[in-house]
């Protein structure tokens, strides 16, 4: 994994002025933000990801679509258009990305690497078949299509669950509500 230079938020999401590495900002738990894509098809199925064997934190479970740091100056939008691009090799446009909110999340997956994240949430049709996506071997291993009704089971099954990353249970419940609003 490569480093990057990160911006620093205070508490409230607001920028400090601070730039540090993502791995101080890691091992201080600096605040900082990321984006979250959740692709979804019109025939209700969400994208997973599942990440690769070495990553730092949560290696080989299913997360969401694409996500990533937004880099030092970077807006939230390019950086989600950099990670669909680097991690799935899809090419969209900011049109294709709807923003739908902010979700603090603290975590402290290893007891050196201190998570405190404010994420950007975006959901995005998924207009390709996932036979054509390219994964991003250092960050992904696999990806999937998964019936949304399927995925709430699984959140809801103490053993399933365990192959997920641990996100909030309200940020699961906020995303599949967004989703799932998109149908109605």
């Amino acid at each position: 994994m490569t480093d990057e230079l990160i911006d620093i938020l205070n508490k409230n999401g607001k920028f400090t002025g601070e730039v540090q590495l993502k791995s101080e900002a890691h091992r201080l738990g600096l605040y900082h933000s990321s984006v979250h894509i959740w692709f979804y098809t019109t025939d209700g199925k969400v994208l997973l990801q599942k990440r690769a064997k070495n990553k730092d934190t949560y290696p080989d479970l299913w997360d969401i679509s694409v996500a990533g740091h937004i880099a030092s100056g970077e807006s939230k939008e390019n950086a989600a258009l950099r990670e669909i691009e680097e991690e799935i090799g899809l090419s969209i446009k900011k049109a294709d990305l709807e923003f739908i909110g902010t979700h603090l999340s603290e975590k402290r997956p290893k007891p050196d690497l201190i998570d405190n994240e404010f994420h950007y949430l975006y959901l995005s049709k998924l207009a390709h078949s996932i036979d054509t996506l390219t994964l991003q071997e250092e960050e992904v291993s696999d990806i999937k299509l998964i019936p949304i009704k399927l995925f709430r089971n699984h959140l809801k099954d103490q053993k399933i669950i365990k192959n997920y990353v641990p996100h909030d249970p309200e940020y699961y419940h906020f995303i599949l509500k967004e989703i799932t609003n998109r149908f109605v």
